[in-house]
């Protein structure tokens, strides 16, 4: 893990309930860090225990799938050399075993075993953009199976200001419609969780239920202090041969304390707990952050003053 975050959102570059969209440079699609063998070997491992929860296609997807894989395949090797080598049939990854040969694995399958992202393809149809494809073992409390084939904005419905009818909802069909394959974009999205699972599944019944009940996961100041940051880099391309979009999602995991040995720790946490008390009451029931938001706000406060 880094000694600080690599990604801080959170001081006031990408606010929450935004759409934030901003211009991606190809050559920084697809990101590699230090938790890079262990995220691959906990995606194998996910996708073994929970295989029917994390992957998911529709009929007529996999000339998406396979264009997905055809583009890694060409970018990876070129990009991180020490990591991936090209095979006779595939890539090999530096380290981890070798996948089984082609069309054993649906090629998305296949594809998000590659990288830290989690894989999404969205294709257009009458109601707008669907989830037609997923291969997804990071979840931030949602689950992949309950917003396969919906349109963006049913999967967008719990949250506010982006449901069906929203000005964002709009906002965001027009943007996947005007996306062009030689233009990726990508955004910032941040929770707090208790502990460090990756894997953070939550159905709609659970989400409602945490919105309702407010439950309390830090306690006092201390145990908020020892909350972990859970940011999303996501990235959003517009497949040129199919005119899918893929959507990429890297969960970049770190513990609140780790702002601690970052240099620019005090403006950091001041931003961070400014973001944190902007938030309404609904966008904090989304977020399951009603009963600890101030608890949160307290540690940071503490943090920027040491």
């Amino acid at each position: 893990m880094p000694q600080h975050p690599t990604h801080t959102p959170y001081d006031g570059t990408s606010k929450l309930f935004t759409i934030g969209l901003r211009p991606l440079d190809f050559a920084n699609w697809i990101e590699i860090d230090d938790a890079f063998d262990f995220q691959l070997a906990e995606k194998r491992r996910i996708h073994a225990e929970h295989a029917a929860q994390v992957f998911v296609a529709e009929a007529g997807s996999e000339d998406a799938q396979a264009e997905v894989l055809a583009l890694l395949e060409k970018h990876l090797p070129a990009r991180f050399p020490e990591r991936y080598r090209e095979a006779g049939d595939g890539l090999t990854v530096a380290g981890h075993p070798e996948l089984d040969g082609p069309g054993a694995l649906p090629a998305l399958h296949r594809s998000s075993l590659l990288v830290q992202e989690d894989l999404i393809i969205m294709r257009r149809g009458e109601e707008g953009w669907r989830l037609a494809a997923g291969a997804l073992c990071f979840p931030s409390s949602w689950r992949l199976v309950e917003k396969f084939g919906r349109p963006m904005s049913a999967i967008h419905e719990p949250v506010p200001g982006f449901g069906p009818g929203t000005r964002n909802a709009g906002l965001i069909d027009r943007m996947f419609d005007m996306l062009q394959p030689g233009n990726p974009v990508e955004r910032f999205n941040w929770s707090i969780q208790a502990g460090d699972a990756l894997y953070h599944p939550l159905s709609h019944v659970e989400r409602i239920d945490r919105a309702t009940g407010r439950p309390v996961r830090f306690g006092d100041v201390e145990a908020a202090a020892r909350a972990f940051i859970r940011v999303e880099r996501q990235t959003l391309r517009k497949l040129p041969a199919t005119g899918d979009i893929l959507f990429t999602i890297r969960i970049h995991l770190d513990p609140m304390a780790a702002l601690r040995g970052h240099p620019d720790r005090s403006a950091l946490a001041q931003s961070f707990a400014g973001q944190l008390m902007a938030l309404d009451e609904a966008q904090l029931d989304y977020k399951g952050m009603t009963a600890d938001r101030d608890r949160l706000v307290a540690a940071l406060a503490a943090m920027a003053a040491d």
